[in-house]
């Protein structure tokens, strides 16, 4: 059942596993430390707990698991990184509300076929604590948070590449092929010299050895990688060939599902892919677009999320007495793809929207505008202008392409920013038989 669940609540927790998270367990008598980081700790407990939870998913998958003392290092690694997003987002005076937090809790359960009350016995069921699994979700939100504000917000697309990506070859192929993928990743430092690149590269062979040799990927990614997703097997999910270098797509479309390839350089090191399935990309003729514009309104280290709520609602009332809408979105909207044009987002596909505003989106009637409600990106009122059923245009053509240029780029900067925060972090290891460093 514990297995089950767990498979069944992972899709709905902001792409990562919701159980797999370290929430801060009740301190034993001997705890103790096992990391500095920063301003903060890293508490034997949670490594324990977390170790525990990573033991069970591998045990669940059927693979043999690593030796205990380099899952337990990646463990640490792990926590370390989150312990740093948190403290970023602590800083930054990110906030998870009760009200953001129940709201969440309550589209989990609903996503997984459930009431509050029978998702909160089925956690009891397991053995699972409803306020830890709670914790964790909070936990997860404010990473999630931190990453708009530090790595999405940054990203840019502009028109030409846009149009270069649809008139490429691989513009096309990123419609009808999609790949899901797994990944060990051997690092190298930004200023590695040959060396270092060559012990790496020597590393990254032997990896490649014992996979063709019959050892498991998911065991060698969790005991070798140093990717992010090394836990979770290196398993990376789907993506379209759009998402991926030109390099990697075209290799992977001549590959079988099962295959893996040799180590490939890249810039922060060299990365062994496994093509884990295959699958086409058509799309339906036609698709429900939504033309809406909205207000967006950020908390910010100056202004709490509360008072951020309060402002929305002023903008709300005065739209309700007749303000100009487009007018208010110029003036107060910190959305800058849309301010400028009045909150106009134009057409959408609500698949590509957040679930918060998509579903709010689908109960406004044409003309209605919402009350102020909450998504990742801060507070919005948004107002429907239009609906329509349409096929497979230009326009719909460029939105996506630009998704996937976005999607691309954030997967890129994302690494190279979590690889920053920690080189930059003082960090030092206090784990029995660990070198201790501090950065």
């Amino acid at each position: 059942m514990k297995s089950k669940l767990i498979d069944r609540l992972r899709p709905a927790l902001l792409g990562v596993a919701m159980l797999s998270g370290a929430v801060h367990a009740a301190v034993q008598p001997l705890d103790r430390v096992v990391a500095i980081v920063d301003n903060d700790v890293v508490m034997q407990s949670q490594l324990d707990q977390r170790t525990r939870e990573v033991q069970q998913t591998i045990a669940k998958r059927g693979g043999g698991a690593p030796p205990a003392g380099a899952l337990q290092q990646q463990v640490l690694e792990r926590l370390i990184v989150e312990n740093l997003q948190l403290q970023i987002g602590e800083r930054s005076g990110i906030r998870i509300t009760d009200e953001e937090l129940n709201q969440a809790m309550a589209t989990i359960a609903q996503r997984n076929g459930m009431s509050l009350e029978q998702f909160r016995a089925a956690l009891a069921h397991d053995g699972l604590s409803f306020d830890d699994a709670r914790e964790q979700v909070k936990r997860e939100m404010i990473i999630s948070r931190v990453r708009q504000r530090r790595v999405a917000e940054r990203i840019q697309v502009s028109e030409q590449e846009v149009k270069n990506f649809l008139a490429s070859d691989l513009g096309k192929m990123q419609l009808s092929e999609e790949f899901r993928l797994a990944n060990i990743l051997i690092p190298t430092p930004e200023s590695a010299n040959s060396d270092t690149i060559k012990a790496a590269a020597r590393q990254a062979g032997e990896v490649y050895q014992q996979l063709r040799q019959g050892a498991d990927f998911g065991q060698l990614a969790i005991a070798r990688s140093a990717s992010e997703n090394a836990l979770e097997g290196g398993e990376m999910g789907w993506r379209k060939a759009g998402q991926l270098p030109p390099d990697f797509a075209k290799l992977l479309s001549s590959m079988t599902p099962g295959d893996i390839t040799q180590p490939i350089r890249i810039p922060n090191g060299f990365i062994i892919l496994k093509l884990e399935e295959k699958r086409g990309g058509a799309t339906n003729v036609l698709r429900d677009e939504v033309h809406v514009r909205h207000i967006l309104i950020k908390p910010s280290e100056i202004r709490s999320d509360e008072a951020t709520k309060q402002l929305a609602e002023r903008l709300y009332e005065r739209i309700r007495n007749g303000e100009d809408f487009a007018e208010l979105a110029k003036s107060f909207s910190e959305d800058p793809g849309s301010a400028l044009n009045g909150g106009d987002l134009n057409w959408v596909d609500p698949n590509s929207l957040v679930p918060e505003f998509r579903e709010q989106m689908a109960n406004a009637a044409q003309g209605e505008v919402t009350r102020p409600f909450r998504t990742q990106y801060g507070w919005h009122v948004l107002e429907v202008l239009g609906r329509r059923a349409t096929d497979s245009t230009e326009q719909a053509r460029e939105q996506q392409a630009l998704n996937v240029l976005r999607n691309r780029k954030y997967d890129e900067e994302l690494q190279s920013w979590l690889r920053q925060i920690r080189d930059e972090a003082y960090v030092e290891i206090k784990l029995p038989g660990a070198d201790q460093a501090a950065q």
